[in-house]
């Protein structure tokens, strides 16, 4: 029996690309209840294909114990498109069938929500030096408007 292929989502991070792998499904049933591939073989590998336009690049086949996992692929150059394939197999079954390509391209600018709080603490540190530089120009530290009497200077 072959095994796969396996239902792969990608996203792209700053320099990198999130995958998000779903394992295959089984037809085995045990008590009429559908088999999943981990309970079948506790531990299977994967192997992730890299495709960009200088050609395919294979990586270090990694294991996995979980039906839906994901892994991050890291130190890509940014405003490129890549493509992943993934091929899922077992100690007892090498016989696979890689998933269909997926591609995107990697971030340049990391693309962050900005935490509400920081926002908070940015408006209101702005308005402290707000404040502060209007009671200074108020005590005539700065921009002072009237010239020195003549004895002080």
């Amino acid at each position: 029996a072959f095994l796969g292929p396996a239902e792969v989502n990608i996203s792209s991070c700053l320099n990198c690309i999130n995958v998000t792998i779903k394992l295959p499904t089984s037809h085995f049933r045990k008590n009429e209840k559908l088999l999943s591939l981990v309970d079948i073989y506790d531990e299977l590998d994967y192997e992730i294909t890299l495709k960009t336009t200088d050609g395919e690049h294979k990586r270090p086949p990694e294991k996995t114990t979980k039906e839906i996992f994901n892994t991050v692929i890291e130190e890509l150059y940014p405003n490129r498109n890549y493509c992943v394939s993934v091929m899922v197999t077992a100690s007892l079954n090498k016989h696979s069938i890689p998933s269909a390509w997926k591609c995107i391209t990697a971030d340049s600018v990391a693309q962050q929500a900005y935490h509400p709080l920081a926002v908070a603490g940015a408006v209101c540190l702005s308005l402290m030096v707000a404040v502060a530089l209007k009671c200074m120009h108020a005590g005539g530290y700065i921009l002072q408007n009237k010239s020195l009497p003549r004895t002080l200077v």
